[in-house]
């Protein structure tokens, strides 16, 4: 599915951020990268950024705290997120991370095939799941405009203005000549005569 989405890769060390490019570029996915926490935000904020691969531990803004941050979000809330740590997690960070809904927390150095297997599921599965909440908005846009459609069709139409000037005759018609009231035919002989 072509999509312009892409992955944003954020380490403070410029060696791992090209490990990692090296790593996920036989997927074929669009790739970007961040070196600091608030350059990860500034550029999942300006919007399509399919999954995050972020390190725990960068100076100033952590990889938690990014998290946290995009958590509270809704345009950034289902992002798939995978941490990296230098370091084995303690339980701690494990529970951290998992409380604020990362898919994983993976040590470095990382295997690429364990990385790509997981990237391509996270982020294809994250990419489905936005085309669907498109195409659901479509349709209910549709069948609210049919539904509006439908409400116009269904009201009674006005009825049609009587005009105000009789028809006048047709030229063969006969006119009925009114009879004075009381009388009949006999009657008015007799005064005649």
């Amino acid at each position: 599915m072509p999509s312009d989405a892409r992955i944003l890769i954020v380490d403070d060390h410029e060696d791992t951020l090209y490990a990692l490019e090296s790593a996920l570029a036989p997927l074929g996915y669009l790739l970007g990268r961040a070196t600091s926490g608030d350059e990860a935000l500034k550029q999942v904020l300006r919007g399509q950024v399919g999954l995050l691969l972020l390190d725990v531990r960068m100076p100033g803004v952590s990889g938690l705290d990014v998290v946290r941050y995009l958590r509270r979000l809704e345009q950034t809330r289902h992002i798939p997120v995978l941490l990296l740590t230098g370091f084995d997690p303690d339980h701690e960070l494990t529970s951290a991370a998992f409380a604020l809904g990362v898919a994983d927390l993976l040590t470095k150095p990382v295997d690429p095939w364990a990385l790509r297997t997981k990237v391509r599921y996270l982020f294809d599965t994250h990419q489905r799941h936005r085309a669907l909440e498109h195409e659901v908005r479509a349709l209910r846009a549709l069948a609210k405009d049919h539904t509006a459609a439908d409400e116009t069709a269904a009201r009674p139409t006005p009825p049609r203005p009587t005009p105000t000037h009789p028809t006048p005759p047709h030229p063969d018609a006969r006119v009925p000549v009114p009879r004075p009231q009381g009388a009949h035919t006999g009657e008015l002989e007799q005064d005649r005569t």
